[in-house]
């Protein structure tokens, strides 16, 4: 999503030249391309899926629309297995319309996390909750912090279940370091992924996401925090950004492993 204005063979070129070694893949795109014609171009690139984004939205009330939420978040689990992906990231679903009840949104969530993590394991997929910050908890998603997430999470098995860390969502909260050493203690960091916190706010907040080191966030901090934990997986940059999808995205993408390193190193 970073580079969003790439194609799939534009974005494999890209990440070859500047020797970025995976990527991690929104399902719209690959979709759109072909599940299984997108898993053979990475594959002949030499190029690693690190995640796949995003299933979730599991708050429906509505029992035709769990079950078509649950349908549509089987299929995703069977792609993430397509593109030789072991993670699968959940966006888990705000409040339903006219509901006030967050308690029962994040109820309706354990409900399907029950049904979906056996058919994930099945299919060697890890489930990753992903808090987002609380300004979303309205519309996109009523997990807002990283203790959330893991009181869900830990529910089940850790090869099932576990946690999306994201530095723009967690930041603000001073909870968040000793969580990620509650992650890391049960094998639950799924994937680390960076963003930074600028302002003002765009309209409608939900591509605000800052160019690494344009914003409020110590990256190497939080990185700090996450390998303290234990976790050596893969780090990914995502970045919602209208001024970046202006861009030119090779230059984009070159900028953004620069500000990595940089920023992280």
């Amino acid at each position: 999503m970073t580079v969003k204005q790439l194609s799939l063979p534009e974005l494999a070129d890209a990440c070859l030249d500047l020797g970025v070694p995976g990527v991690g893949l929104w399902r719209e795109p690959v979709q759109s391309y072909g599940v299984d014609a997108t898993a053979k171009l990475l594959r002949e690139a030499g190029l690693t899926v690190t995640t796949l984004c995003r299933g979730g939205f599991f708050t429906a009330i509505d029992p035709a629309e769990r079950a078509a939420a649950l349908a549509d978040n089987r299929r995703a689990i069977e792609e993430a297995a397509t593109l030789g992906t072991d993670t699968l990231v959940l966006v888990s679903g705000g409040l339903p319309a006219g509901s006030k009840d967050l308690h029962g949104a994040r109820e309706r969530i354990a409900d399907a996390l029950a049904e979906l993590g056996p058919y994930a394991e099945q299919h060697g997929v890890r489930l990753a909750i992903e808090p987002l910050h609380p300004m979303y908890a309205a519309d996109r998603c009523v997990v807002s912090t990283l203790t959330q997430a893991l009181d869900l999470a830990e529910r089940f098995p850790a090869h099932q279940v576990g946690v999306t860390v994201d530095t723009y969502h967690i930041w603000w909260d001073d909870q968040a370091p000793a969580q990620i050493a509650r992650a890391g203690a049960g094998n639950r960091i799924h994937t680390f992924q960076l963003a930074d916190w600028t302002t003002p706010l765009p309209e409608g907040v939900l591509n605000g996401r800052g160019q690494i080191g344009d914003g409020a966030i110590d990256m190497r901090e939080w990185k700090s925090y996450v390998e303290a934990a234990g976790y050596t997986g893969p780090i990914e940059v995502e970045l919602f950004n209208d001024g970046l999808w202006a861009r030119d995205g090779r230059e984009v993408l070159a900028e953004t492993a620069e500000r990595f390193l940089t920023h992280t190193a």
